[in-house]
């Protein structure tokens, strides 16, 4: 229950911040944070990371059904075998996609609003939600590493107990 509460926080922060910035900003509104480095500004997007797939709302609506079906049923999986890392990675994955999900059924867009700039490149524009699903991502990179590097530790006849 508690990766599903994990998953719940990372829904509620990335809801309360969009609304946030969708009712207190006007859009290519822009509030310094740090400099010219971090820069709040409020923005929209219909299409996916870094604004590919510009208007493909049914598009992305099914792929993140079918991910957060896939998700759900490999986090039951892998909690079962006592893992924590994973599961983790997982809520936050699923965090992420459910708050995209919610702003692209109920408004076509997705409110974006994180915005780093590294010398004259600005990178693209993005949410909680977003970085929810990349800390999700490396987290997964690292289970595999780590996964992999306790496998070359373990005895021979142990590495077979763990087949499936």
């Amino acid at each position: 229950m508690v990766y599903y509460l994990i998953a719940l926080i990372a829904f509620l922060v990335d809801q309360g911040t969009k609304y946030l910035i969708a009712k207190q900003m006007q859009i290519g509104e822009e509030i310094p944070v740090i400099g010219h480095f971090f820069v709040i500004t409020s923005s929209r997007n219909q299409g996916a990371a870094f604004g590919i797939l510009q208007g493909k709302r049914w598009f992305f609506i099914v792929i993140t059904v079918a991910v957060v079906i896939g998700i759900v049923w490999y986090m039951e999986r892998v909690k079962k075998n006592g893992q924590k890392l994973l599961p983790v990675a997982l809520s936050l994955i699923l965090g992420g996609a459910i708050g995209n999900f919610l702003d692209r059924s109920l408004n076509a867009e997705v409110v974006d609003f994180l915005q780093f700039t590294f010398g004259s490149y600005i990178f693209p524009i993005f949410n909680i939600a977003d970085s929810c699903i990349v800390v999700g991502v490396a987290l997964i990179i690292l289970d595999t590493l780590l996964e992999s590097r306790r496998d070359k530790t373990k005895p021979a006849d142990a590495q077979g107990d763990n087949q499936l």
